[in-house]
């Protein structure tokens, strides 16, 4: 099964995904980890939490970073060669299908995944596969309905009807942090425990980043070029968006603050 990765890899997707850590980004997951894991970090894009994880389980243990691209896992394979990461391999797979043995890995682990596949609940099953018994499955996704922000600014609303509407065309599932708990049971788990974390960014220098990077997305990324192409927007509706995030940034009390479901499963 294939379908449109909804962002693609442009220098404003970079920048929000190199943005992220272990630390801000798997925290619900990182009390369970010890040296000498062997963990699967599926869809790694760049690789920063990536090369966490590896920190985290080494020096005896070792983590698969897999990505559904050579282009795409060459970022990560850049991560670890910027870092000296080296108890690391990289496996170019499909989560739909893994080319990996069953009861390989002693933690599976996805951030940002699950809402961009076509059938969440078959890549759960995938991820349970390749786990041994008693480990662990961790996904961690957005839920972009549930996304909140001040002051208003019409631009964002219309932002954010845009994206769904691009990302569903694309069989994905852009409210996938509240369906997290849901899939796993549609998988077959019967232990899952499901909670959830935020992102907020409030003050003038995280503003001004995330709105920059944002303002930047909606006009130069795969999401620009997939909405004019599919008939949902023009490029100057996307530029007056991209005005919105710029206003929405400058705003001295500008808040926005975005919602992750969160999955430890035992397989």
């Amino acid at each position: 099964m294939s379908n449109v990765y909804t962002h693609g890899h442009h220098d404003s997707v970079l920048r929000s995904h190199r943005w992220r850590t272990a630390e801000n980004s798997a925290g619900y997951l990182l009390p369970l980890l010890h040296p000498g894991m062997h963990l699967l970090d599926v869809g790694c894009g760049p690789g920063t939490i990536t090369m966490d994880l590896a920190d985290l389980v080494g020096p005896s243990g070792r983590v698969t970073a897999s990505e559904r691209t050579v282009e795409a896992l060459a970022l990560a394979r850049a991560e670890a060669t910027r870092r000296t990461t080296t108890n690391l391999d990289f496996h170019v797979d499909d989560v739909h299908a893994l080319d990996l043995p069953d009861d390989t890995f002693d933690v599976v682990h996805a951030h940002q995944v699950l809402q961009h596949v076509a059938d969440p609940v078959r890549a759960l099953r995938e991820m349970r596969r390749v786990c041994r018994p008693g480990g662990l499955v961790a996904a961690r996704d957005s839920d972009y309905g549930a996304f909140v922000w001040h002051p208003a600014v019409p631009e964002l609303d219309e932002w954010l009807e845009l994206y769904v509407r691009v990302a569903r065309s694309n069989d994905a599932e852009p409210h996938a942090g509240r369906r997290l708990l849901s899939w796993a049971l549609a998988a077959g788990f019967t232990e899952v425990t499901a909670g959830s974390s935020t992102w907020c960014f409030a003050d003038a220098e995280d503003r001004a980043w995330w709105g920059g990077l944002w303002a930047d997305r909606v006009v130069g990324s795969d999401l620009a070029r997939q909405a004019v192409d599919r008939g949902f927007a023009t490029t100057d509706h996307l530029a007056r968006l991209a005005a919105g995030w710029r206003r929405w940034a400058e705003q001295d009390d500008g808040w926005f603050s975005l919602l992750h479901g969160e999955i430890l499963a035992v397989a």
